[in-house]
């Protein structure tokens, strides 16, 4: 059980990032990480609802109709969310001022859908319970990491710390909505350099980034070849 545990955490942060090699949750990735905080605040709100929504997900799985699963599995997310979303406002209130919308949002983010269909649905509620631990810390590493580089060139500062010198002129685009796309784009682009999991490296898919060729279900996105045999 614990090796199962250490695999899908690992699974989550590394191997099938959601952000950085799965490319899932793109809306909330670029629109709300214009600052670390912000990036860290969304990150962990989903991890939240990951892994409780995994967790009940995986001991209804046996009482579900499979001709409804995906709107009970929607109830189930929206009532966690629906949680996080009233303490947020009543704890945090400035983090959920500056997320607005994006945190109702989270009921429709294709990263808890697609591990309730995916993992939940199919596995004892414990290794589901840590699959979406994994899947929300790789979550959430990947919007700090995006906010903290739009925050540090585009502001001078990470967490509202100070980092640049007072002469440091800074780039305002990358707090801006296009921002978002270039730092994506070079941490992609530094991701293939160091040859690290990514979406972009075709080899590690077995549709060798030929996503057409997965619409037939003759593939399984996220897994390389090896374990696809």
């Amino acid at each position: 059980m614990f090796k199962k545990i250490i695999e899908r955490l690992f699974n989550g942060l590394i191997k099938e990032n959601p952000t950085f090699v799965l490319m899932l949750g793109m809306c909330p990735t670029l629109a709300v990480t214009t600052a670390a905080v912000n990036g860290l605040g969304m990150g962990l709100s989903t991890t939240a609802v990951l892994m409780m929504s995994n967790l009940m997900i995986s001991a209804l799985r046996k009482f579900i109709p499979d001709r409804v699963r995906m709107p009970a599995y929607i109830v189930v997310v929206a009532s966690f969310v629906t949680i996080i979303d009233m303490l947020m406002q009543a704890y945090v209130r400035s983090l959920y001022a500056a997320l607005g919308l994006y945190i109702p949002l989270i009921v429709v983010n294709c990263i808890i859908l697609g591990r309730a269909e995916a993992y939940a649905s199919k596995n004892p509620p414990i290794p589901s319970f840590f699959d979406g631990l994994g899947m929300g810390l790789g979550f959430t590493a990947a919007l700090t990491i995006i906010g903290s580089v739009r925050e540090l060139f585009g502001a001078g500062s990470i967490f509202g710390l100070r980092i640049m010198p007072e002469s440091y002129e800074p780039i305002a685009i990358l707090v801006m909505a296009p921002g978002a796309f270039f730092v994506l784009a070079c941490l992609t682009a530094l991701q293939n350099k160091l040859k690290a999991p990514s979406a972009t490296n075709k080899k590690d898919f077995i549709c060798n980034g030929n996503c057409a060729s997965c619409m037939d279900g003759s593939c399984s996105i996220g897994k390389t070849k090896e374990e696809n045999q």
